[in-house]
């Protein structure tokens, strides 16, 4: 029974102990909080107000995974959120009859719809310039972000949009089973992004493409299709996020979320990606985002500066990625043939002695 468990264990854990580590970090993070801070920080009010907050900054996120997992990065995500946002406001402003806070359904959905294609449009332009002219991802990604930013001003005048109809706002202030419509938004895409992953032929291949490019052309995959696809999903998910954030403030503007960028890098990263692509998993995501908000949350009952979080938040990352680089090297080394000295005898198959 022992030797048994011993192999489930040798081959669990090297699938999923940054998960377990992110996990127990998770833990300990929230008790600390919740003993530092007092007893509202796990009321019911505060745990929806963190569910919320997650919604957008989770959403961004999963479309910089993305683009990491692939060996790039998207660096216009904020900038597309921020574009998507400003469409949706001006394309409503357009399509209401009378005052845009008292538009209907289908006016909101159409200016909704017409954020998204602006958002996606982005990511197709990104995955273009990549994927087939070859232009360094952050190269490109940063043109696109400082492309869209003067956009963004030109189209406001620098100033905010406000003012957005029942059917935008219910996206970031509605609530289902108590739970913001919100964060359920942001579970749905991110199980969706993990079972596109894991389960299919996508997937397969993004992991590949991040791991090594090179064998994964000449294994007749079409690398260029697949950035393609990459970044315009990357720019959805971005266009998604900045309708959920416009309808949490009730308006639009040039420069929302631009201390996001750096923090959905540490994110992606804190979660077990690793920044070179080729490996990363949903749930490890997830679990960062959860350690970052709760941190945050804590923070905030103690009356703390906002700029000590950012401190806590890397040096969170450097003791994780730390745990994750030591652990592998505390198992006690094999006795190798060469070390047993010259009249020892080989009595181990070198077959066994791989597996």
């Amino acid at each position: 029974m022992i030797p048994a468990l011993q192999n489930y264990w040798q081959q669990y854990k090297p699938r999923h102990n940054e998960i377990t580590i992110l996990g127990l970090v998770l833990t300990f993070v929230f008790v600390l909080m919740w003993s530092m801070s007092s007893a509202r920080f796990a009321s019911v009010d505060n745990l929806q107000g963190m569910a919320l907050q997650i919604a957008d900054l989770g959403l961004l996120s999963i479309a910089m995974m993305l683009s990491m997992l692939s060996g790039g990065i998207n660096l216009s995500i904020i900038a597309t959120a921020n574009v998507a946002g400003i469409v949706t406001a001006l394309s409503l402003r357009q399509l209401a009859i009378g005052e845009a806070a008292t538009a209907g359904i289908v006016p909101s959905l159409i200016a909704m719809g017409a954020g998204l294609l602006a958002a996606a449009t982005i990511g197709l332009g990104n995955g273009l310039l990549i994927g087939y002219a070859h232009v360094s991802p952050i190269l490109a990604t940063i043109g696109m972000m400082t492309l869209l930013k003067g956009l963004a001003f030109v189209l406001t005048d620098g100033r905010a949009i406000s003012g957005f109809p029942e059917a935008i706002q219910v996206l970031g202030n509605g609530y289902v089973l108590g739970i913001p419509v919100a964060f359920w938004l942001f579970l749905l895409c991110a199980a969706g992004v993990g079972l596109l992953l894991r389960r299919t032929p996508y997937g397969f291949c993004l992991y590949r493409l991040g791991g090594n490019p090179v064998a994964t052309s000449f294994s007749g995959i079409p690398n260029g299709r697949l950035i393609l696809q990459t970044y315009l999903l990357s720019g959805l998910l971005s266009g998604l996020a900045g309708l959920v954030m416009i309808s949490r403030f009730n308006s639009a503007k040039a420069d929302f979320g631009e201390s996001y960028l750096l923090i959905t890098i540490l994110a992606v990263v804190l979660g077990g990606a690793n920044p070179n692509g080729g490996s990363g998993r949903i749930l490890g995501l997830v679990l960062a985002l959860f350690i970052f908000q709760v941190l945050s949350s804590g923070l905030n009952f103690l009356r703390v500066s906002p700029f000590l979080g950012i401190v806590l938040w890397g040096l969170i990352m450097i003791l994780v990625m730390a745990i994750n680089f030591l652990l592998p090297r505390m198992k006690p080394r094999r006795l190798q043939p060469a070390d047993a000295g010259p009249g020892s005898n080989r009595t181990t198959p070198p077959a066994a002695e791989a597996s």
